[in-house]
């Protein structure tokens, strides 16, 4: 019973230390897009991911949102104004987004919060 119970303990911390070493590589060639930046989770992950050195594209609901979190961050962080509950909205922010990508905005996977 206490062998397995050390060899469930052992394999946590080995999984563990394997995906703390995971790093991603070239973090300034990446870009992230991220919505709700006026505040809460979504303000303070664009803060952080500037931080270390990701291109943020970060979409805010009010300008005086927007002005807030570009004066907290670097020339990286790029912001937008988007209503998602708006169509043309939700359609410029696409066309913004594209526009500062290019070629390298083919989304390989996408995160639902």
């Amino acid at each position: 019973m206490w062998l397995h119970l050390v060899a469930l303990v052992g394999l946590y911390y080995l999984l563990r230390w394997y995906r703390e070493r995971q790093v991603v590589s070239d973090l300034r060639d990446k870009c992230v897009f991220i919505t709700g930046c006026d505040s809460g989770f979504g303000k303070l992950l664009a803060r952080q991911l500037d931080l270390r050195g990701l291109r943020v594209l970060a979409a805010c609901l009010t300008d005086k949102g927007a002005e807030q979190l570009k004066a907290q961050t670097s020339d990286r962080l790029e912001t937008v104004i988007l209503d998602v509950t708006r169509t043309e909205s939700v359609a410029a922010a696409t066309q913004w987004v594209k526009e500062r990508t290019g070629d390298r905005g083919k989304a390989r996977e996408s995160l639902s919060i």
